[in-house]
């Protein structure tokens, strides 16, 4: 490994688009780094998502920097991400600043607000440098969105306060690559293009040579090299936001799993392990008429848990979803999910539009909206479970809990199934707060399985499933292809990195 003179050093991916890609050139980058010997951590000083991820002390933070701690081989801390915006309607979010909520905030609010938190940016940044060697920076959006440079500390405002080399990435699936490039270099101002000092054009299908006019053009009138064409790559990690390309893939399987796309849904990546069977579809929808006849139907995580289930009574979805749990189909709830399939909401401290609320009324428990949100880590093991999914009992299972609300039994119906209150079972009806419950090495394998004998159909599936292993994997196959498409060389040197 090569000298770094014991200072760290950074590098910031920032992109022309919000969905370029980023964050997973900084996964990309912080594999390399590791691969190549280096103590790496990703950091983001805002994001605006609304999947998140409580750590080992209980703390809030975007599932973004935790899958690039994944790829770094380290664990996730709230230094890499001390701002988390979660979006409660569409002009305001819940302000989480250092895995802790701040309250509720307008968008003008914030915008007017969030210069008082650059010292808790710089705070975390000082933490990072103890124990990192490099950190790779994500941006969000553009840094050419100009109603939102005043104050920037996203983008190029993040670089100027770390003294940062950009890497400037753009989406050529998407089309006008080349536009997207130029025109964003153009709306910076003189010392903010200086700090571009690469490009990488992403999510590129075909024979590199026919780009080679563009990148010769670009790279002459930007005055800016292209360090990477990185080709589309099928390869399974986390996404990032509601922008999801998993929301809108389609594939056919003996195995039809439903989830409900709700207008707030949150960390839908509890289901991204179901994607890893090969007969087993994941299908998003939006209304009754697309729902079919799956195998299971799934009401995910909700940030605003009130007005989903307002909305899912608007569209029949509560009608159509207990007329499924009717004639036997397996209903399955996390944390909004939880709460909505529920009997009633009852918000008296008005968290989210006070009031009570009836749910589905699937599940004979109660919930009230708090003040204080639960944020805790959770392993155990399933005790004895009701209905189709019997075969779940025993296993073991880890996740986290993140929600305002507390639910409780309303009556002697209702089976606790995960040692406490955080998981109900009710029939074929369960509901459960805990994130990432389907992750275990052998739950989505048995579940699946389940699902197969329910039906009658053949599947192939492995009991000994690791899941974990095979992210790991992941990272390897994105490390492996930039390494191959970019110039590793030439971003060690923009860093000041000296290879041996």
């Amino acid at each position: 490994m090569a000298n770094t003179d014991n200072k760290t050093k950074f590098i910031m991916i920032q992109g022309t688009m919000s969905n370029a890609g980023k964050s997973l050139v900084v996964a990309g980058l912080c594999r390399i780094f590791k691969q190549d010997g280096y103590r790496v951590a990703p950091f983001k000083s805002q994001n605006m998502a609304l999947n998140s991820f409580i750590t080992e002390n209980g703390l809030e933070m975007g599932r973004a920097q935790v899958m690039q701690a994944e790829a770094a081989g380290i664990k996730p801390t709230v230094f890499m991400n001390p701002i988390l915006l979660k979006p409660t309607n569409d002009v305001g979010s819940q302000v989480i600043v250092n895995g802790k909520v701040r309250g509720n905030m307008k968008a003008r609010d914030y915008f007017a607000y969030k210069k008082e938190l650059i010292p808790d940016i710089e705070s975390a940044i000082e933490e990072l440098k103890k124990d990192y060697e490099i950190i790779v920076i994500e941006g969000a959006g553009s840094p050419a969105e100009i109603n939102l440079k005043e104050n920037d500390i996203v983008n190029m405002g993040m670089a100027k306060l770390v003294d940062a080399p950009v890497l400037l990435v753009g989406d050529i699936d998407r089309g006008g690559v080349f536009a997207q490039l130029y025109g964003t270099i153009e709306l910076l101002e003189e010392d903010e293009r200086d700090r571009i000092k690469g490009l990488i054009i992403n999510k590129f299908r075909g024979d590199k040579t026919i780009l080679d006019p563009g990148i010769t053009m670009i790279e002459e009138k930007g005055g800016i090299s292209v360090a990477g064409v990185l080709p589309y790559i099928d390869i399974s990690i986390e996404d990032e936001d509601s922008l999801s390309e998993r929301f809108e893939k389609k594939k056919n399987g003996s195995i039809d799993i439903v989830v409900i796309k709700l207008p707030y849904i949150s960390n839908f990546t509890d289901f991204n392990v179901f994607d890893e069977f090969k007969e087993v579809s994941v299908r998003y929808v939006r209304s009754v008429k697309e729902m079919g006849n799956p195998d299971m139907v799934i009401i995910p995580g909700s940030k605003s848990t009130v007005s989903d289930m307002r909305w899912l009574a608007e569209r029949g979805f509560d009608a159509a979803i207990r007329k499924y749990a009717e004639k036997g189909g397996i209903v399955f709830g996390i944390c909004g999910g939880f709460q909505i399939l529920g009997e009633k909401i009852e918000d008296p401290y008005e968290v989210e539009t006070g009031g009570e609320t009836k749910g589905i009324g699937l599940l004979p428990v109660s919930t009230t909206l708090l003040k204080e949100k639960t944020r805790t880590q959770k392993t155990g093991k399933f005790e004895e479970i009701t209905g189709e999914l019997s075969a779940l009992s025993k296993l073991d299972f880890e996740g986290y809990e993140i929600h305002m609300g507390q639910t409780k039994p309303i009556n002697g119906e209702a089976k606790p199934f995960t040692g406490d209150e955080t998981g109900i079972c009710s029939g074929n009806v369960y509901g459960t707060y805990i994130h990432g419950i389907f992750d275990g090495k052998d739950i989505a394998p048995k579940l699946i399985q389940v699902l197969a004998d329910k039906k009658g159909v053949q599947i192939e599936t492995s009991e000994t499933m690791d899941y974990e292993a095979f992210k790991e994997s992941q990272y390897d196959a994105l490390a492996d292809m930039m390494r191959e498409h970019m110039d590793m060389s030439y971003v060690y040197s923009i860093m000041g990195i000296k290879r041996d």
